[in-house]
C-alpha cells in the first residue's frame, strides 16, 4: 500500500491549529517510514525463500539424474587411457624388436600377427578334435543305453536254443567252404579199361571256370595225370595260353596195369598254371579212386577241382632256389645253392634231413659232382653255399647241370626227393634260367624251380646217351 494513499475507512482528521498539527505530521511520517521499511524486508525475505527453494530443486535434480552421466564419463575416461597405454606398449615392443633384429616395424607386426594366427589355429584344431572325440564317446554311450532294444533282442534269442544257432552257423560255414571250392573250376575226363591188354586209357577232355592266377586275369593251364601211390609214370598235357576254359582232348595210356592192381590205385588229375619265370602254381586236383568206379564201362564225367592242401600237399616234392653265374673268359661256372622250401616229408617224424647234390653231365656221363652240408630235421633248409666248376666255353652248350635234393639216411640208402635238370636238354623254366645265365655273363642269375620226380628225370638222363 503506498504511503500517500488513504483508506476509505479512516476518518478524515479534524483540522488543528498551531503546534499540534506539526507534531502529528511527524508521527505520521515516522509510521509511514516504518511500514515501508517492514514491507521491503518482507519482499526480501520472500525473494530469499524463492532462491533457496530453487537451489534445493537444482540440488535434487543434480543428485538424481547426473549419476548415470557421471558413471559413463568415468568409464570413458578410464577406458581411453588403458587403450592408449596398450597401444603405446605395443609400439614400444615392436620398435625394440625392430631395432634388435634389423627388420622394419611393419615386418615385425606381420610376424607377430602370423604367430598369433598359427597359435590360434593350433588351439582351435585341438579344441575341435577334443569335442569330436567327446561326441563319438557320447554317441557310443547313447547307443548302449537303449535298454528297450536290448530287452527285445534278449527275448528273441531266448526263443531259440543255443545248439540250434550253432548248427545254423556251422551249416552257413559249410556252404561258404563249398562255394570257395567251386571257384577252383571243374574237369571233364574219360576212362576206358582194356581187359585184354591190361591197360587204362585216360582222356583229358576239357576244363572250365578255372581261377585267374596271372596278372592279366587269365591262366596258362596244363594237366598232369598219374597214379597213386607209386607215381612211377606221369603224363602232361600241352600248355594252353591265356584261357580259363581250356580244351585238351589228349589221351594217355597206363600199360601193364592188371585189374586187381588197379583196384588199389587212385587216379590223379593235377592242374597247374604254367609260368615261364617262376615255379608253376597248382590250381587244384581231382582224385578218382579206381575201386569206386566200374572199369567194365566207359566212364565220362565232370568233377569239381579240390584244393591241394592236406593230403595233396604231402605229394608235392618242394621247390629250390639257386643262382647261376658263368664267366666265358675264365671258363668258370659258379652255382650257389640258396635255399629250399616245402620239401616232401621223408622221415617217420614228418621231417627230412635234406642236402643237395650238384653234377655236371655230358652224353649221360657224370663229369664232376659236389654236395652241400646236411640240414637236420627240416623241410625248409637254408644253405647259401657256393660251388665252382671249370667248364670251357666250347663245352658249355653240350653239358647238363643236374641239381638233386636228397634225404640223408644214416642206416639205409639216401633217397632223392626231387631233381632239376638245366642245360641243353632242359625245358620250361630250367631252359629259361640257363639261357638267362648265358645271356648275362659274369652276373649271377637266381631263380626258383619246382622239383620233379626223380624217376621222370632218370628217363631224361638216359635219353642223353
Amino acid at each position: 500500500m503506498p504511503p500517500n494513499a488513504k483508506s476509505e475507512t479512516e476518518p478524515e482528521p479534524a483540522p488543528v491549529s498551531g503546534a499540534e498539527p506539526a507534531a502529528e505530521l511527524e508521527t505520521a511520517n515516522q509510521k509511514l517510514e516504518e511500514t515501508t521499511h517492514h514491507s521491503k524486508f518482507r519482499e526480501l525475505d520472500q525473494q530469499e525463500q524463492q532462491a533457496a527453494e530453487s537451489q534445493r530443486i537444482a540440488q535434487v535434480e543434480t543428485t538424481i539424474a547426473p549419476k548415470t552421466t557421471t558413471e559413463a564419463e568415468e568409464a570413458a575416461t578410464t577406458s581411453v587411457p588403458v587403450i592408449k597405454k596398450i597401444e603405446h606398449a605395443g609400439e614400444v615392443v615392436t620398435e625394440a624388436i625392430a631395432e634388435r633384429t634389423g627388420l622394419p616395424t611393419w615386418g615385425v607386426v606381420a610376424i607377430i600377427i602370423l604367430v598369433f594366427l598359427v597359435v590360434f589355429g593350433i588351439i582351435f584344431f585341438c579344441v575341435r578334435r577334443f569335442l569330436k572325440k567327446r561326441r563319438t564317446k557320447d554317441g557310443k554311450g547313447k547307443k548302449g543305453v537303449d535298454m528297450k532294444s536290448v530287452q527285445l533282442l534278449g527275448s528273441a534269442y531266448k526263443e531259440k536254443p543255443d545248439m540250434e544257432e550253432l548248427t545254423e552257423n556251422a551249416e552257413e560255414g559249410d556252404e561258404e567252404d563249398k562255394q570257395s571250392e567251386q571257384k577252383l573250376g571243374r574237369l571233364n575226363f574219360k576212362l576206358e579199361y582194356d581187359f585184354n591188354s591190361n591197360s587204362l586209357a585216360v582222356t583229358v577232355i576239357q576244363a572250365e571256370e578255372l581261377p585267374a592266377l596271372d596278372m592279366g586275369g587269365t591262366s596258362d593251364p596244363y594237366v598232369k595225370v598219374y597214379l597213386l601211390p607209386d607215381k612211377k609214370k606221369k603224363f602232361e598235357t600241352k600248355v594252353h595260353r591265356k584261357t580259363l576254359s581250356p580244351v585238351f582232348n589228349e589221351t594217355f595210356t597206363f600199360k601193364s596195369l592188371p585189374y586187381a592192381d588197379a583196384m588199389n590205385k587212385t587216379l590223379v588229375f593235377a592242374i597247374f598254371d604254367f609260368d615261364r619265370f617262376s615255379k608253376h602254381d597248382q590250381i587244384g586236383e581231382v582224385k578218382v579212386p579206381l575201386c569206386t568206379i566200374d572199369l567194365a564201362q566207359t566212364i565220362e564225367e565232370w568233377r569239381d577241382l579240390i584244393s591241394v592242401e592236406g593230403e595233396g600237399g604231402q605229394e608235392k616234392l618242394g621247390d629250390i632256389c639257386f643262382s647261376l653265374r658263368y664267366v666265358p673268359t675264365a671258363g668258370k661256372l659258379t652255382v650257389v645253392i640258396l635255399e629250399a622250401k616245402n620239401l616232401k616229408k621223408m622221415d617217420v617224424g614228418g621231417l627230412s634231413d635234406p642236402y643237395v647234390k650238384i653234377a655236371i653231365m655230358q652224353n649221360g656221363k657224370r663229369l664232376k659232382k659236389k654236395k652241400t652240408s646236411i640240414k637236420k630235421c627240416t623241410l625248409n633248409p637254408y644253405y647259401n653255399e657256393s660251388f665252382s666248376f671249370e667248364v670251357p666255353f666250347e663245352q658249355i652248350q653240350k653239358i647238363c647241370l643236374v641239381v638233386t635234393v636228397v634225404d640223408y639216411d644214416r642206416i639205409g640208402t639216401s633217397e632223392p626227393i626231387g631233381r632239376c635238370i638245366l642245360g641243353c636238354m632242359a625245358t620250361g623254366t630250367e631252359l629259361r634260367h640257363w639261357s638267362d645265365m648265358l645271356a648275362s655273363p659274369r652276373r649271377p642269375i637266381a631263380q626258383w624251380h619246382t622239383l620233379k620226380d626223380p624217376e621222370e628225370t632218370d628217363e631224361i638222363l638216359k635219353n642223353m646217351k
